[in-house]
């Protein structure tokens, strides 16, 4: 997975408003914990392979085969681990709804803000002045558009962490019961492993459970291959896209994008279980036969409404200055 990161380009790119740092950090350090797990998979599809070639060398038919079998198994682990990287990564996605609308927000509280100093002094310096009507309705435009604003903070808030974390927790679930499958399977392999001690001058015993342990893996294949994650939507509330109510007449036009759809959204909403290649020949001898090919339908659609794109970095900011912000770190 590309995880390169892209340089901001815009005004003030270098300070990060309040509201929005803390998330900043959090969206930061799940990244961190992505790319540990990609390395934590890496590195389990290279102890299986080695665990195949140690054993392929061994003129002991048990660790010999044992070992192979093992080594499939363990390769099945890592292809879990890699899906629950991507599954974080798609929950990491719903996190930045929340950062980019709170930086969308910060504007409008500082243009409100500066209307009620500009008036508080033109008061006090001119209570006659023509400029002050403009300004007390340039206000009342300003509290209007700010109480849209800080509604829509609220609901995308609650909204994208609820949603975020339905996500993580069902990508939890699912690795943890796929591995336990796959855990259980493989102490069913070690059975067929006689490590009874061999008296000096004895021949060990005969190997026979070739054809048990074969069996084995194709139990396992057949049980991840009709692995269903459980339904779970936890109450998710519909929200649109500009972060208000659905079906919400009066505000169906208020948004605090520059009426922009997200760049990134998830196209099939069907959870579907995982399909692997055939774990008997994934290894054999030391040797990967063929590469697993894995696909899996994200758990559920990532939250609309939010520009956001893995590809090119950057959302689109606020209509109050119409700025592009390019995100500073790996989207």
């Amino acid at each position: 997975m590309n995880r390169s990161r892209s340089l901001r380009s815009s005004r003030g790119a270098s300070k990060k408003n309040e509201l929005s740092n803390a998330m900043y950090m959090l969206i930061k350090t799940e990244n961190a914990v992505v790319s540990a797990y990609e390395g934590a998979a890496t590195s389990m599809h290279s102890v299986a392979h080695q665990l195949s070639a140690w054993g392929g060398s061994s003129e002991d038919d048990h660790i010999s085969d044992i070992s192979d079998k093992l080594g499939v198994l363990l390769s099945e682990v890592a292809d879990v681990e890699e899906n629950y990287a991507a599954e974080l990564e798609e929950s990491r996605l719903t996190l930045k709804t929340i950062r980019n609308t709170e930086s969308s927000v910060q504007p409008s509280r500082d243009h409100r803000e500066k209307l009620m100093d500009q008036i508080h002094h033109l008061k006090h310096k001119d209570p006659q002045s023509s400029k002050l009507d403009e300004l007390e309705l340039a206000l009342v435009r300003a509290e209007a558009e700010n109480l849209v604003a800080e509604a829509q903070l609220t609901n995308i808030q609650r909204h994208g962490l609820k949603s975020t974390y339905l996500l993580h927790f069902a990508a939890l679930i699912e690795r943890s019961e796929k591995n336990l499958i796959l855990a259980e399977h493989g102490r069913r392999i070690l059975e067929f492993l006689d490590d009874t001690p061999v008296v000096p001058g004895d021949a060990p015993a005969t190997y026979r459970h070739e054809s048990d342990a074969k069996q084995v893996l194709l139990d396992c294949e057949e049980e991840l291959k009709h692995y269903q994650p459980k339904h779970y939507d936890g109450g998710l509330s519909r929200v649109a896209a500009n972060g208000l109510p659905e079906n919400d007449a009066e505000y169906e036009n208020a948004s605090i994008y520059d009426g922009t759809r997200s760049h990134h959204q998830s196209t099939d909403n069907e959870t579907g279980a995982t399909t692997s290649a055939p774990l008997v020949s994934h290894v054999k001898n030391g040797q990967f036969s063929s590469e697993q090919q894995s696909s899996r339908a994200p758990i559920a659609q990532v939250t609309d409404g939010i520009a956001v794109s893995k590809d090119n970095d950057h959302t689109i900011g606020p209509n109050l200055g119409n700025e592009i912000v390019e995100d500073a770190e790996r989207e």
